[in-house]
């Protein structure tokens, strides 16, 4: 049965595969020059099988070298796995099958996830006046953001007159303010990022700016009241001795 099995995908083999070699791989998605072009959330599907006779039938599966651990029954002349879902960390990712007793008989595919800026939603911000402000949006996607803006109210943010900062670093985008008034930096922020593949896609903020409350400092607070209840306890203790001393004297 496994060599009829063997028959049938030797005719289904990808064009890139060696007709020579001794183990090939199949897919779904199919590669194109053993890269599978596939998405976040996708399934893939990667069947491996022995081509011939071979004392050791035995087959084994790496990703990026590191050994993947199969079941009994899925290790002998044929040998499947399944990435489900696909993930960003799969991008780049090398798949790896080969003779366990021979490691040059082996054949490879690797992974090409696109993937968009995880973005969606809306968050509600509440910051004090006076205080610092900072919001930061997703903006990974493969391919990379072409743009990344950042609006107030609908209007671009102006970054000569209001007080921001905006920072990208490539995994995220973060606005910044070191000093919120309320009559400025109220109202609703979006962040919008773009990538050829996506489009563009955005995030909300809705920010609510308060009245400035009295911060006491805790330490000092802390130790002024522990010295007045030492003193307090002092003055108890010593008056408790003079009424202990006149009450001997009247005796």
């Amino acid at each position: 049965m496994k060599l009829m099995i063997s028959i049938v995908l030797l005719f289904l083999l990808p064009s890139y595969a060696s007709q020579t070699s001794v183990v090939y791989i199949m897919s779904s998605p199919e590669p194109l020059n053993g890269v599978i072009q596939t998405e976040t959330e996708k399934t893939v599907s990667l069947v491996c099988f022995l081509n011939g006779t071979h004392e050791d039938k035995e087959l084994v599966w790496l990703r990026n070298g590191a050994m993947i651990k199969l079941i009994d029954g899925n290790k002998e002349n044929n040998s499947s796995i399944c990435i489900n879902p696909v993930i960003r960390k799969d991008e780049g990712a090398t798949f790896t099958c080969q003779l366990k007793s021979n490691s040059s008989h082996s054949a490879s595919v690797t992974l090409s996830v696109t993937y968009h800026a995880d973005l969606s939603g809306s968050e509600e911000v509440t910051v004090e006046e006076e205080e610092s402000l900072e919001m930061q949006c997703d903006m990974r996607a493969n391919p990379l953001a072409t743009s990344v803006t950042w609006e107030l109210n609908g209007t671009m943010v102006d970054l000569s007159t209001w007080g921001f900062i905006i920072t990208n670093n490539g995994i995220n985008t973060k606005l910044y303010v070191k000093k919120v008034d309320r009559s400025l930096h109220e109202g609703n922020y979006t962040c919008t990022v773009t990538s050829p593949s996506y489009g563009p896609l955005n995030k909300t903020f809705q920010v609510t700016v308060t009245d400035k409350t009295i911060k006491f400092p805790l330490m000092p607070t802390i130790a002024g009241v522990v010295v007045v209840a030492l003193t307090a306890l002092l003055a108890i203790i010593s008056r408790r001795r003079v009424i202990a001393r006149c009450f001997k004297s009247n005796k």
